[in-house]
């Protein structure tokens, strides 16, 4: 009898090369929103991303360019959960058009406090570091802050067309206004430890509001 010839796994390491895995990459973006939108992206290390999900080194950079095409990765799929966020409570007909806002407000503060605030928006973090950033990110960033304040402005014309707003109010400059005062608030937030500057915003906004 000839012994078989035919090739046996070996045991030991995995292969150099790791396998385009849909689920790996996904587990470093949510770990990269995680700790950007603790500690931004100038103080955060790869090394300690990858500790998260328990990703070799080697392997990042399958799945990543560099740490700056990381961080745009990162930034689209934020953009793309918050734009969800915002047309979950924006769109519900449920509500008023002016109780979505409040309704998006409320959801946010509780997300802010399940993580005790250290946690803020990761487009206001990346603003806040915006000169030592990658070139392109400042057109991303602004881009991302431009569609939020787009979702908001159709609420704001809903609440006009339905006599919440008086019939003259710009709702884009409304819903600009609403972004720049929100990401302050955030940032308020943050450094209190607490949702009192949310409150006061939303509070202050509305009640400016031309009815």
């Amino acid at each position: 009898m000839t012994q078989s010839t035919t090739a046996r796994p070996r045991c030991g390491r995995p292969p150099r090369v790791p396998r385009d895995d849909p689920d790996t990459r996904a587990a470093l973006i949510r770990s990269g929103v995680e700790v950007l939108t603790e500690h931004g992206f100038t103080a955060s290390g790869i090394d300690g991303i990858l500790k998260r999900v328990g990703v070799p080194k080697g392997s990042f950079y399958y799945y990543f360019a560099s740490k700056e095409a990381f961080g745009q990765a990162v930034m689209d799929h934020y953009a793309a959960y918050f734009a969800a966020k915002l047309d979950r409570h924006l769109l519900d007909g449920s509500r008023s058009p002016l109780a979505r806002l409040e309704a998006f407000v409320a959801d946010a503060r509780d997300g802010m406090a399940r993580h005790d605030f250290r946690r803020g928006c990761l487009v206001g973090n990346l603003g806040q570091e915006v000169a030592g950033l990658p070139a392109r990110y400042r057109a991303s960033l602004l881009a991302i802050l431009d569609d939020w304040q787009q979702r908001v402005a159709s609420c704001l014309g809903e609440a006009q067309a339905s006599g919440e707003l008086a019939a003259d109010a710009d709702c884009q400059r409304l819903a600009e206004a609403f972004w720049i005062g929100w990401e302050g608030a955030v940032m308020r937030a943050r450094l209190e430890g607490g949702p009192e500057p949310l409150e006061t915003f939303l509070t202050t906004y509305l009640e400016g509001l031309p009815r």
